[in-house]
């Protein structure tokens, strides 16, 4: 089995991906920014059974996203699956009238810059092998966008077609790339948006590989 790279990964969806994806017997890395709180999850996972090890990045510096990516390689072998699915931070959400050129440098890392170093470093993975997975996990600005979350509506939609580029011009390679859509907050206990629920989305999405786009609950929700 190959492992998952789960970036952005916390306790929340991070952890039920890495459960989810471990439970067929992917070994996972987690990447994000506090190495305590990743020790922490992946010792969690360990007693699920999970192999699973933590690699610090934060995902506004493309080099240390593709350091901790490297380190994931070398230690836990190929990146067969890759999903980015970051919190956005709340700053990134000011309304369109007020939000400057500086605003969106923020996001545009994020968003942008982010994903592209990350796909960038597992792409020759997944080539030798012959077969990937991309899995883009964003919020519902990334299709509707909303005047007062102007810094992630332009950010994400900039993410969106990139992830859309891709899921074109990889899939010949056996690569598939894929976006689900989660209007709304994560909400333990939803019928949709449970954590577990939506790992469980996302393992459907790995092996079924059909489509680009999937929505976890409705827009208006």
């Amino acid at each position: 089995m190959t492992t998952i790279a789960v970036i952005g990964a916390g306790p929340g969806l991070g952890t039920a991906v890495a459960r989810r994806f471990g439970r067929e017997g992917h070994a996972v890395a987690l990447i994000a920014r506090d190495q305590a709180r990743l020790d922490t999850l992946a010792a969690d996972l360990a007693g699920d059974g999970v192999t699973a090890r933590g690699f610090t990045a934060d995902v506004r510096d493309p080099k240390a996203l593709q350091t901790a990516l490297d380190a994931a390689h070398a230690t836990l072998g190929p990146i067969g699956i890759l999903q980015y699915s970051p919190v956005p931070h709340r700053d990134f959400m000011r309304p369109v009238l007020e939000t400057t050129p500086a605003d969106l440098a923020g996001p545009v890392e994020f968003s942008v810059y982010g994903p592209v170093a990350a796909v960038q470093q597992v792409l020759p993975d997944m080539r030798a092998l012959g077969r990937g997975t991309i899995l883009f996990v964003n919020g519902g600005t990334a299709v509707v966008p909303h005047p007062d979350r102007a810094g992630t509506s332009i950010a994400f939609a900039a993410e969106s077609a990139y992830a859309r580029l891709l899921h074109d011009t990889v899939a010949d390679e056996g690569i598939h790339v894929a976006q689900l859509i989660i209007p709304g907050a994560i909400v333990p206990g939803h019928h949709r948006k449970d954590p577990a629920v939506l790992a469980e989305t996302l393992w459907g999405m790995h092996r079924d590989r059909q489509g680009f786009r999937h929505f976890a609950d409705d827009l208006d929700s």
